[in-house]
């Protein structure tokens, strides 16, 4: 190895002082790397070669230094297209969720971020009013998620609907549903928010039954839990909820349900 350490070029890294210009790939290997589907290295191999030949670099580094950088371009890409099929509306992360403020016991909160529960295949349920941070936590969750590298589909329970009256035609539910379920956790929010239509109800009765013990759901809800089962009767198997109905004004409770 040499006694110079070299300088790595990545996308966001100029190159080392004193470096000539980089020339273009010759068209046969630029024709090749296309050709390979490695985007990454194709961008960034005149820079990593003129770079290697200015600081003398042994062919190993390299050869880490690309396949270093396609594999970080593609998880990327990966990441940026898991966000954008997800459809998050309003992008929040737990980098602006501030744990105090929530009513959600802290260890609550920290079971819940180390998604052990979707790997579980568990269900979530959030109850409480309006502003209390259901959505927010919910979306904070499936961006942790995403970055993880697990699929997130969101959905409002209208969004339920539509797709319910879009595929009841031609009797292509069942199809759109297996669709939906490609990913790993599916987000329903604001329940009960507005009046639940029949086709709502419906199209999230048959994601909730077609989902069992095969993906994670995570609803919030306007509704106290009492009134939840009247909206979805033998369906989320909903566990017993403890709290007081004098402490369901202003707070917003967590319920970890394990399918069953």
């Amino acid at each position: 190895m040499s006694a110079t350490t070299p300088t790595r070029t990545t996308a966001n890294a100029p190159i080392a002082a004193g470096v000539p210009a980089a020339p273009p790939l010759p068209d046969d290997l630029e024709a090749l790397l296309r050709r390979l589907r490695l985007p990454h290295i194709r961008r960034l191999a005149p820079e990593v070669i003129a770079t290697a030949k200015a600081q003398r670099w042994e062919p190993a580094e390299v050869l880490r230094a690309l396949f270093g950088e396609e594999a970080a371009g593609r998880e990327r890409s990966a990441l940026a297209t898991r966000r954008a099929a997800a459809a998050f509306p309003t992008g929040k992360t737990f980098d602006a969720w501030k744990p105090d403020a929530s009513s959600i016991p802290a260890p609550t909160q920290q079971a819940l971020r180390t998604l052990e529960w979707v790997h579980r295949r568990e269900n979530l349920v959030l109850c409480g009013p309006s502003g209390t941070g259901k959505t927010f936590l919910l979306e904070a969750l499936g961006q942790q998620a995403v970055e993880a590298g697990l699929k997130v589909a969101w959905f409002t329970l209208e969004d339920l609907g539509l797709l319910l009256r879009r595929h009841r035609a031609d009797d292509t539910m069942s199809k759109a549903i297996a669709r939906v379920l490609r990913a790993d956790l599916v987000v329903v929010d604001d329940i009960g928010l507005l009046p639940v239509a029949q086709d709502a109800a419906e199209g999230l009765y048959r994601l909730v039954d077609a989902a069992y013990e095969k993906r994670s759901v995570a609803v919030s809800s306007n509704l106290h839990p009492a009134a939840f089962d009247e909206l979805m009767p033998k369906t989320l198997a909903t566990a017993t909820f403890s709290a007081p109905r004098s402490r369901w004004a202003g707070h917003v409770d967590s319920l970890l349900v394990r399918s069953r």
